[in-house]
């Protein structure tokens, strides 16, 4: 089973370019986690009968927004955070974050399936008090939360490179958005919860990217972070047979990550 999550940083651009298409038709994912789709369902034309479609859009129009494309049909989809856990305020200057259409969550009959995609921190780290005081330990409260079910498989853009590993230039980055301590310290917990960072159980070492900035021909130069991922609980371990960085697919400022279970 082909597990795929890509943020495509706007759908609608990457369909008119005829990239999702191609991506589909060659690659065949039977579950496909997106993010940044900046689109509510039946604005972008997606001709795929073969999969089901779940899209959560944020209220703010061209903004956010994550999808979940299936060829195996869930049991139940849930958008948001469960119910089931302490969910605080998170209103802060830009909004609310649970109003801008940033996770999904599909149960399938042996595991459940989760697409998120995590607030910025913001260059002026104004978004980092929220992010790493508030939704990453909710976030990691939904997951185990459903960990008591089922395993779970979670991706997404992540917005964090974990480790010195997971950027091209680790040292004049350290405090900037997306390599803070407290940002690392949050991706950090998700290990020390037990989840499995499944790109790491078959690659080492930096130089595997998932998005570059579109200055300075960064992505031609391989400058790039590794920010999204797919995440599993350790009881699937033996299950994960691979996992790839699929840098060669253009579209987006990021690529499309997988993994590959066999269950």
């Amino acid at each position: 089973m082909k597990l795929y999550s890509w943020n495509v940083n706007g759908i609608r651009a990457v369909i008119n370019k005829g990239l999702f298409q191609k991506f589909i038709d060659d690659h065949k994912p039977d579950i496909l986690c997106l993010q940044e789709t900046k689109a509510m369902q039946g604005q972008a034309i997606i001709d795929r009968p073969e999969y089901q479609e779940f899209w959560s859009s944020a209220q703010r129009a061209g903004y956010s927004g994550t999808a979940i494309f299936t060829k195996i049909p869930p049991q139940k989809v849930t958008y948001g955070f469960s119910k089931t856990i302490d969910i605080p305020d998170m209103r802060d200057i830009y909004g609310d974050p649970t109003h801008e259409g940033r996770l999904i969550t599909a149960e399938f009959e042996s595991f459940f399936v989760v697409t998120v995609y995590t607030p910025n921190s913001k260059d002026d780290l104004s978004r980092l008090s929220l992010r790493a005081d508030v939704w990453d330990t909710t976030f990691l409260a939904h997951v185990k939360e459903l960990e008591k079910k089922k395993p779970v498989l979670f991706s997404g853009d992540l917005n964090v490179a974990h480790t010195e590993d997971d950027l091209a230039n680790p040292k004049p980055n350290r405090g900037k958005h997306g390599f803070t301590d407290e940002e690392r310290e949050g991706f950090q917990h998700f290990i020390d919860a037990g989840f499995i960072d499944t790109f790491r159980l078959f690659h080492t070492g930096n130089g595997y990217y998932s998005w570059w900035t579109n200055w300075a021909n960064a992505r031609e130069r391989n400058v790039g972070w590794r920010i999204d991922y797919w995440l599993a609980s350790a009881s699937l371990k033996k299950s994960i047979k691979e996992a790839q960085i699929h840098a060669d697919i253009f579209g987006s400022d990021h690529c499309p990550v997988s993994v590959t279970i066999e269950l």
